[in-house]
């Protein structure tokens, strides 16, 4: 936006950060948080402390006081990061039409050195291969019409977390262990349910759907989910509902935990290419601005053959959708999700929602491009994340401006 964007938008802007920073510290530093987040609505090619000051100031010579002044708020002083979110939250899950999701996944900030906070030779997603990088997760709220960032937390890699010396030189809290990425976003859901956000379906990819714990640990809590998975899982096909099969009275050893059924768990991609193509569907399904995007799909009924409960003699997992997208152009099918959604669900819905990641997507495109939240350049634990939470109320102010009010829609204040 430019200041004349904002200008326009004063009374608003001026409201909406007010209900974030409140009882933030003292007033200084409240005028202080609320500069740093028009500065990061505000156009430029960079979005760090000095080149946001000079944006906010007409006259030169104050670019050095207003830096410091949100050095000190944004870097140094301490203020809670969780209250600010759960604000934006409650907000967003209120005013943000058609929200319907929460979206798990995380971001990659490539990195020289080896002084930041969390930065190491590791994989990150957002760069498509492992380079020196930090890693962050993030919660996000989504539906249709828009979607905001409500988290986002630091993934730590072990060397970090057990490096008693580095850790202390960029101020990470004593508390914070090394938890694995699912590990993190379960931590988040369960802060956001916290707050008092509503029980929406969890939307994530592969990188999480993968761990058997993580669709666990949502199960736990009674959310449904619609996870992508590799191929390489393996379930019992439609009709065959395993068992562990009981024990005589009397009989010796420990009890069979190893569920039974008519036939063996199949790997998914196995089981999804013997369908054949003919049994694919067309399903069409709205993807922002490129506008409908099609594919073929194919929904089925399964258990998940998983080792839950071992040595106890658990039943198996509960019967979950697996769906599965086989494109025209494909000789085999490409993508799998898992679905915890009820067995009246349609493929259409089931699709709209497997789709409806990709808004996290976007959320990461705008928070980068537009606001800035890879530019920060400090080390520290608490200005890391101080800057992704100012960041995320940027970007959520624009998520519901957009939202509630198209740009056809918006009247000229000329």
């Amino acid at each position: 936006m430019n200041q004349r964007d904002l200008r326009k938008l004063d009374r608003e802007l001026t409201e909406f950060i007010g209900s974030m920073v409140e009882g933030m510290g003292r007033v200084e530093r409240r005028e202080a948080l609320g500069a740093y987040v028009t500065g990061l609505l505000l156009d430029g090619e960079r979005k760090s402390i000095e080149p946001i000051a000079a944006r906010l100031v007409d006259d030169p010579a104050e670019i050095q006081p207003m830096r410091q002044r949100l050095q000190q708020a944004v870097v140094i002083a301490e203020w809670p990061d969780d209250e600010m979110l759960r604000r934006l939250a409650l907000k967003l899950d209120a005013e943000l039409p058609g929200i319907e999701a929460l979206v798990v996944d995380d971001t990659g900030f490539p990195k020289k050195g080896k002084h930041s906070v969390g930065v190491a030779r590791q994989y990150s997603g957002t760069l498509g291969r492992v380079d020196n990088c930090q890693v962050a997760t993030s919660l996000h709220l989504a539906g249709e019409a828009g979607s905001g960032c409500i988290g986002m937390r630091l993934f730590l890699p072990a060397a970090w977390t057990e490096d008693r010396a580095r850790r202390e030189a960029v101020g990470v809290p004593s508390d914070v262990e090394f938890q694995k990425k699912w590990e993190i976003s379960l931590a988040q859901i369960d802060a956001a349910l916290r707050w008092g956000v509503r029980r929406h379906v969890v939307l994530a990819d592969a990188g999480y759907g993968d761990a058997t714990e993580f669709r666990a640990g949502l199960r736990t809590r009674g959310l449904r989910y619609v996870v992508g998975v590799q191929g390489d899982h393996r379930v019992w096909p439609p009709g065959v509902r395993p068992e562990v099969p009981a024990m005589a009275p009397g009989t010796p050893g420990r009890p069979r935990t190893r569920p039974v059924g008519d036939e063996g768990p199949v790997r998914i991609n196995a089981l999804a290419a013997n369908l054949g193509r003919e049994t694919f569907s067309v399903v069409r399904w709205r993807e922002g601005s490129r506008g409908k995007q099609t594919s073929r799909f194919a929904a089925l009924w399964v258990t998940p053959a998983e080792n839950h409960g071992r040595g106890r003699g658990q039943p198996p997992p509960e019967a979950v959708w697996l769906l599965v997208e086989w494109p025209d152009e494909e000789k085999e099918p490409t993508k799998f999700w898992l679905a915890s959604l009820p067995k009246s669900t349609s493929l259409v819905a089931l699709v709209r929602l497997a789709k409806l990641r990709w808004r996290v997507e976007r959320d990461y495109q705008e928070l980068k491009q537009e606001i800035g939240l890879d530019h920060y350049e400090g080390r520290t634990w608490r200005g890391f994340h101080h800057h992704a939470t100012l960041c995320a109320i940027a970007h959520g102010f624009l998520a519901l401006r957009r939202a509630l009010f198209p740009p056809e829609e918006e009247v000229d204040a000329r």
